[in-house]
């Protein structure tokens, strides 16, 4: 009678397995960004002292949806996005680069 027990106890959690289900759907693709970053727009602030003001500045001539800063040694994700600015500054926060993703 033990061994019935324990192979009942044994497949049991086998049979939660192999129930059937629905498919996956694959998910639609991302909408577009509503705002696109136009970098050519920006590269005339590459110099100036990097301020919240500025950024402000920035972030509406280009057309962007958002912005990150870019502090000095700092790490940053590899993530593209097409609505995104990016402002790297330096330790005396002049702007070395402005760049869209």
């Amino acid at each position: 009678m033990d061994f019935r027990l324990l192979a009942i106890a044994a497949v049991l959690p086998l049979a939660a397995c192999t129930q059937e289900r629905p498919p996956v759907e694959s998910a639609p693709p991302p909408p577009e960004a509503e705002m696109t970053c136009k970098v050519e727009a920006v590269q005339s602030y590459v110099g100036q002292t990097a301020t919240p003001e500025l950024g402000g500045t920035i972030l509406k001539a280009s057309g962007a949806r958002t912005l990150r800063w870019g502090p000095p040694r700092s790490a940053m994700t590899m993530d593209y996005r097409q609505d995104r600015v990016n402002i790297m500054y330096d330790d005396a926060y002049k702007i070395t680069q402005v760049t869209c993703g």
